[in-house]
């Protein structure tokens, strides 16, 4: 079973950055992607960026130039600099295999003006 454990969120004013980590354990053979989303309060779940197992990223419009996604082995990485009170969501760590596909708890990221 995969088990995903998200670090890093906070609170930080406006123009602020934060760095999310998400490690993953348990039996792994492949990792396809990996990537981070958000929910904020009365809006779906959205993803925000992603990385494939080749190295590719993807980011959402809205967080493109601001937000970097990286992966070191079994790691996934998110930093975000120049924080808008609208990213202010629960950040969940996603793990994508030829399997399955799981989530990490979520961490809370707020982000005053």
């Amino acid at each position: 079973q995969v088990q995903l454990v998200e670090s890093g969120g906070g609170l930080v004013q406006a123009g602020g950055s934060l760095r999310l980590s998400c490690a993953a354990s348990g039996i792994i053979l492949k990792i396809n992607d990996m990537g981070w989303y958000r929910q904020a309060p009365g809006k779906q779940r959205e993803l925000v960026a992603g990385i494939t197992n080749d190295g590719r990223t993807n980011y959402a419009d809205s967080v493109k130039g601001r937000f970097t996604i990286s992966r070191a082995e079994k790691t996934v990485y998110l930093q975000m600099d120049s924080l808008k009170p609208e990213d202010t969501a629960v950040y969940y760590c996603n793990l994508k295999t030829p399997y399955a596909t799981s989530w990490g708890q979520g961490t809370q990221v707020t982000i005053s003006p």
